[in-house]
This record gives structure tokens, C-alpha cells and sequence, in this order.
């Protein structure tokens, strides 16, 4: 009998996914509670449309949300923060990681960027920040930040350095405690996701979807953002969460940030 032709490819892993693999290992020891929610986002999204439709401009939901977040976050300080040893380090300015896609040798590759001192900037600075990162041209991992040298890294310290890094004060200063990943957004039907992270806040953005909803007795369709919030449980309990949940979502469905 002829030998059958192999039916499959045998590729070597990037780096990229032997980080993620590393870095999704250590985060799922973390004792995380998840909270989600619907929010409606009609009036920003008519804002941002509206916008668009004058200037040309398109503006960057996500970089309204890190922007609402950046607000809540200065009230509510204790969760700007993480755990070193038997100390807790409270951070004095919010800095949001943001993770941006990017491609890198042809491969889809997640980057964060810390968004620094992100309570004292307006939504266009934060949007701006974030649209410079988008449209950054490197082929090398870890250029926004200025940290290429993170390649070089073996793959059997990987784990060793994600745990160290968690724990590190300058790293906590350039990356933030608190994220922002907006991956479910690609999706077109009402999605959820649930992530994994280091962050002490860690905010999902899911797709948006329209539903009919009762507005001041009479009945409209209005777009509604899926969202999760993940919780570091070491530090924020479960009241201290859904305080800081009610306030930041009454902030973006406000829209008034952007106002």
C-alpha cells in the first residue's frame, strides 16, 4: 500500500502564544469574581456618530470607556492597587492598560499600552494615545512600550518573569493595575467574555447588540454594550464591586465625558 500523505502542518509556536500560554497559567491561580452587565450606550454611540458625521473623525469607544473608567477609578482609589508580599500598594495615578492588536510577522499579536496619569486626561488625549498605538509600525514585540528586549526572555523563565513583574512596583507604574481589553467588540450577536489577567480591575468589552427597552412609558430600540468586570477578590469584595459597577455604569451611559 502507497503511504499516505501527511494531512496536517507542524508549526513552531510564536513567541506570543508561549506568553500567553505563560501568562494564562499564572493568572488562573487568582481568585477572580467576574460581574455583567448590559449598558446602554445610545446616547455616547449617537455622540460619536454624530461626530463622525460633521468632522470625518471616528471616535474610539473604547477610548471612551478607559476614559469613564479612568474617572470612577480616582473615586474609588483602594482598587487602583495590588498585593506585594503582606503590603498593600495603593498607586497615586491611574494608569489603564489598554491591549492593542497588532500584526507582527502575519500573526494577530495583543500588545498593551499603559495609559499614564489617565484620571487627569480628556477623552481625546486618552483617544489619540490609543490611535498613535494602532497605527505604530514595528515588527518587533513589546515596541510601545520601549521593552523589545521582552523576546529574549527563555521560555522556561517565562512563567518565573509574569509572577515577578505582578508583583513589581515600576511595572504596576508603567502598565497600571486596572485594563481594558475590548475583544468581544468583533463580535456581531450578543457576546460575553470571560478573561484571564493580572489586573486588579480587568474590564471586557463584549459586542453591542439593539434591544427594545421601556423609555419614559413609550417603548424604543436603543443599543446596549455587553461587559464584563473581573475583580481581583483578594482585594475588592463583592459590595465594594457593585458601588463601583453602579457609578461606572451610569458614567457611560451618561455619555456626558464626552460632552
Amino acid at each position: 500500500m502507497m503511504k499516505s500523505k501527511k494531512a496536517y502542518k507542524s508549526l513552531p509556536l510564536s513567541f506570543n502564544r508561549k506568553a500567553v500560554i505563560a501568562a494564562a497559567s499564572v493568572t488562573k491561580e487568582k481568585n477572580t469574581i467576574h460581574a455583567f452587565t448590559e449598558i446602554d450606550i445610545t446616547e455616547p454611540r449617537r455622540f460619536i456618530k454624530e461626530h463622525f458625521e460633521k468632522t470625518g473623525e471616528k471616535l474610539s469607544l473604547t477610548a471612551y470607556i478607559v476614559t469613564c473608567l479612568a474617572q470612577v477609578i480616582k473615586e474609588h482609589p483602594y482598587l487602583n492597587s495590588f498585593i506585594k508580599k503582606r503590603k498593600h500598594i495603593i498607586l497615586d495615578d491611574v494608569t489603564i492598560s489598554v491591549l492593542i492588536e497588532r500584526e507582527i510577522d502575519g500573526e494577530k499579536v495583543p500588545e498593551p499600552i499603559g495609559i499614564h496619569q489617565a484620571q487627569i486626561k480628556t477623552f481625546h488625549q486618552i483617544h489619540n494615545e490609543i490611535k498613535e498605538a494602532k497605527n505604530h509600525r514595528s515588527e518587533m514585540l513589546g515596541s510601545l512600550s520601549g521593552q523589545t528586549w521582552i523576546r529574549f526572555i527563555p521560555d522556561f523563565l517565562l512563567k518565573a518573569f509574569i509572577r515577578m513583574a505582578d508583583k513589581n512596583i515600576n511595572m504596576a507604574e508603567r502598565y497600571g493595575k486596572v485594563a481594558v481589553t475590548a475583544v468581544g467588540m468583533f463580535s456581531k450577536e450578543a457576546v460575553w467574555f470571560i478573561p484571564h489577567g493580572s489586573a486588579t480591575v480587568l474590564i471586557t468589552i463584549g459586542s453591542i447588540s439593539n434591544k427594545v427597552v421601556e423609555v419614559d412609558g413609550q417603548y424604543a430600540s436603543r443599543e446596549h454594550l455587553c461587559l464584563t468586570a473581573s475583580f481581583d477578590h483578594n482585594i475588592v469584595d463583592g459590595a465594594p464591586a457593585s458601588r463601583f459597577m453602579n457609578q461606572f455604569i451610569e458614567t457611560i451611559k451618561s455619555g456626558r465625558i464626552l460632552i
